[in-house]
């Protein structure tokens, strides 16, 4: 029963290992977004310079990704119900890293556990449990992925509606929360991109280690 118990929680932790890190990827790598500036003409689209874009950004990100940061967005203008979505925005964020550091915890010493006889990894389906992980994330995640391909801006809705139920405070007036000017629904297409594409390469990573070793065995 031990086994089956540390085994099981072992594949949930790789398995939230992938998709918190493709979440945090967008968010946590901040050139992705300065390569869009130029990508997505968001000088021309904003009206405001390279410099300026850049700096609001960077203090917003480091709002939300940093606990005790306060909200700004540089030299553009926001109000108390713009600043309340990136408040909630933070939330979310915060809890994104805290989930990237103890699925990291737990991956890395379930996983010298294992190797050091404390207990065995359970083999579901003859296959290792990073495998099973992996083809159930993939699985979900194409076929969300496939969704929203076909229909960006419905996804997009759906996706709020559900992370920030009862509020629409993420539906900026750029005339009072000139943020929105510099973040485009393009960006947020690529970041989906970015995110989708990284789970499948580490879960196709997974899945293909996953049957090697079975048919060497």
């Amino acid at each position: 029963m031990k086994d089956k118990i540390l085994t099981a929680v072992f594949g949930i932790a790789v398995a939230l290992f992938i998709l918190s890190v493709s979440i945090g990827l967008p968010i946590y790598v901040r050139p992705f977004y300065y390569l869009q500036v130029d990508a997505l003409n968001i000088e021309l689209y904003s009206g405001f310079d390279r410099e300026t874009i850049i700096e609001a950004y960077d203090e917003m990100i480091t709002y939300c990704t940093v606990p005790w940061a306060e909200f700004s967005t540089g030299d553009l203008k926001f109000s108390d119900e713009g600043a309340s979505h990136f408040a909630d925005c933070k939330g979310l964020f915060l809890l994104d890293g805290a989930v990237i550091l103890i699925s990291t915890v737990l991956v890395v010493a379930l996983f010298i556990l294992s190797k050091r006889g404390v207990f065995k990894m359970a083999r579901p389906f003859g296959y290792h449990v990073t495998f099973v992980s992996a083809i159930a994330l993939l699985g979900t995640f194409v076929l969300v992925g496939g969704l929203a391909a076909t229909n960006f801006q419905l996804a997009f809705t759906i996706f709020h509606k559900l992370m920030f139920p009862g509020k629409d405070n993420w539906l900026f007036d750029p005339r009072t929360d000139e943020i929105i000017l510099i973040l485009p629904i393009d960006f947020f297409m690529n970041c989906a991109i970015l995110i989708v594409a990284s789970i499948i390469l580490m879960s196709a990573s997974l899945i293909i280690h996953g049957a090697l070793t079975r048919y060497r065995k």
